[in-house]
């Protein structure tokens, strides 16, 4: 019987939509005792303060006695059926002495703090505590999710965002749902909803459901700093902790990593994954969030060339802080993922722990990484090669890169130069004219410069029977003479 009424479940949810229901977690009701400064619920020998700057809307439930009341300017009360107040005459049995006390400030509640929101799958899933767990940005309504805030409850929440528009699917507030963008303008526009909405921002409702079966994109990543900032990380205690997309904090844990084909279904693998594991008594404790995230693509993993669909599964330990429970299951998700990926549309998966171990590099697990490298290569040596043909065609011309020019050196006469100025010494015998020496040019590549030394070689330059003797302008030449 219980198979049955699993397959029944799994049927039902095939065609449901990848939207989640998102309600919202405070409340502004007179009865929850949580929102009054002493921690309980005014009784009849109390004196009930609400500040008188402060905005608020409030429902009551059943009838209160009270002593004195001080009522805000700018306030409503919502009154079920039967409900009211009433001032007492005389002390009311188990109420005490009696306190001053005063209603909690509503005002700095954040719609961007996804402490503040819990998640289902279902309306059903909400009433009977069937939650979701997922990253801090998709922790808060997604534009293609199901807003609840409880039929019976008031509230006030600030809508500001980094955008002008907060847009959701609907909007369900005192039992009513608003799909409408014209009905809801026009709640927006009245007492309660001015009481209840407040921020820079509108929300917006009417936008379509996600239609992608394999899942849509939250939108929240432009709020990013908003919904972090609101959260407080935990200290951790894992050798090798990692940041899920969209998460603000590290974690303990595990994260599978999806890669599907055209028949995946989000929806149906969600529904698969609860039945199949974690209705299981050893993953009781298991926190599990799915969806479909962009990560960026890297060429030869440094250049960035866009970013690839992929579904991410995170897996936390819901008792401790060490990961090992979550990586078990994060192994048994991935030995079904490669027995059945075929028939569930998977292409290929891969799961990292916070332990350090991790499985990426299996057969068949990374082929799309493989098969895009070598593509990329081949890409990069045609371009290369096209360059090439170009430029030599003409085509393409390459720049030019002035060269630094250096400057002119005058030449010296040569040596033979001087041999033919005087072959004899000072004396009747032959003139020692030395050898030739190949550092200087003949006289024919390096011909004298006369215009720029003029006689000044021939003065400074004198052959005796001695050899060539050279003349240095700096000393007397009368008192030096140097023998070559």
């Amino acid at each position: 019987m219980r198979m049955r009424q699993d397959v029944f479940l799994l049927l039902c949810l095939v065609g449901a939509t990848n939207a989640l229901y998102k309600q919202w977690i405070p409340d502004t009701n007179y009865e929850n005792k949580t929102n009054w400064d002493k921690g309980v619920v005014p009784c009849g020998n109390d004196k009930v303060q609400f500040s008188a700057q402060r905005k608020v809307s409030v429902y009551v439930e059943t009838t209160h006695s009270v002593q004195e009341m001080r009522l805000p300017v700018d306030g409503e009360f919502i009154l079920n059926s039967g409900a009211g107040f009433y001032i007492g005459g005389g002390q009311e049995p188990g109420c005490g002495a009696g306190a001053n006390t005063q209603f909690k400030d509503s005002e700095s509640l954040q719609w961007f703090n996804p402490a503040l929101w819990q998640a289902a799958a279902t309306l059903d899933g909400l009433q009977k505590g069937r939650l979701l767990f997922a990253v801090h940005e998709e922790s808060v309504p997604c534009r293609y999710d199901d807003v609840i805030f409880k039929a019976r409850s008031s509230f006030r929440v600030d809508t500001t965002s980094n955008e002008p528009n907060v847009p959701v699917k609907s909007v369900s507030v005192l039992g009513t749902t608003f799909s409408s963008t014209s009905k809801f303008s026009r709640y927006l526009s009245s007492r309660s909803g001015r009481l209840q909405f407040h921020g820079s921002s509108a929300v917006n409702v009417g936008g379509p459901g996600c239609g992608d079966p394999s899942g849509c994109d939250c939108g929240n990543s432009a709020n990013r700093d908003r919904i972090c900032g609101s959260v407080t990380c935990p200290s951790l205690t894992c050798k090798e902790p990692l940041r899920p997309v969209g998460h603000c904090c590290d974690v303990c844990g595990a994260i599978v990593t999806i890669r599907y084909t055209a028949g995946f279904n989000l929806q149906t693998y969600r529904q698969r994954l609860q039945l199949t594991f974690l209705d299981q008594p050893s993953y009781k404790s298991v926190q599990l969030g799915m969806s479909k995230v962009f990560k960026s693509q890297r060429f030869m993993g440094i250049v960035p060339f866009g970013s690839s669909p992929e579904i991410q599964i995170v897996i936390l330990d819901g008792d401790t802080q060490s990961g090992m429970v979550a990586e078990a299951l994060a192994k048994d998700i991935l030995k079904d993922a490669r027995s059945q990926g075929s028939s569930l549309g998977i292409a290929d998966a891969e799961y990292q722990a916070s332990s350090g171990s991790s499985i990426d590099n299996e057969p068949g697990v990374n082929a799309g990484v493989v098969v895009g490298a070598v593509f990329g290569v081949l890409i990069l040596v045609t371009l290369i090669g096209l360059v090439a043909v170009l430029v030599r065609k003409g085509v393409v011309q390459m720049p030019k890169i002035p060269m630094p020019s250096m400057p002119s050196m005058p030449s010296l006469p040569s040596l033979s130069s001087l041999k033919k100025n005087g072959t004899t010494g000072e004396g009747s015998g032959p003139l020692d004219q030395g050898f030739d020496n190949p550092m200087f040019d003949k006289i024919t590549t390096l011909p004298a410069m006369p215009s720029l030394y003029g006689n000044e070689i021939n003065n400074s330059i004198s052959m005796t029977q001695s050899g060539v003797h050279f003349v240095n302008p700096a000393y007397d030449e009368n008192e030096t003479d140097f023998n070559v």
